[in-house]
């Protein structure tokens, strides 16, 4: 059986990380060149793949190119390791939800987007 998570619309969930990193003093730019880093979305597919409600299941399974470098990405996320977390896109999810976390803590981008 499929995590509930796979059928939620990322766009439902976008408004939620761009309010958590504007409280912390940061951008929805800096959301965007997240989610564009991890994902390989160009910022004009980002915002189709919202506009047509899709799926994190879907949304991660039609990314262009996940960022190789997204395996350095290591810690806690709703108390799981993301590092050990064995089903693919669940793992990408946590991913996405630990570099909103890191901009909300006020790290550099450089160090979230692993440069």
């Amino acid at each position: 059986m499929k995590h509930r998570t796979y059928s939620v619309s990322v766009a439902s969930v976008y408004p939620h990380y761009v309010a958590k990193a504007e409280k912390k003093g940061r951008t929805k730019a800096e959301v965007d060149e997240i989610i564009c880093w991890l994902t390989g979305y160009s910022r004009e597919s980002l915002d189709d793949q919202l506009a047509r409600n899709t799926n994190f299941e879907d949304f991660f399974a039609q990314a262009p190119r996940m960022n190789p470098s997204r395996s350095q990405i290591t810690g806690v996320i709703c108390g799981v390791r993301v590092e050990e977390i064995q089903e693919t896109t669940m793992r990408e999810v946590r991913y996405l939800d630990k570099l909103i976390d890191e901009l909300a803590k006020g790290r550099a981008m450089e160090k979230i987007l692993r440069r």
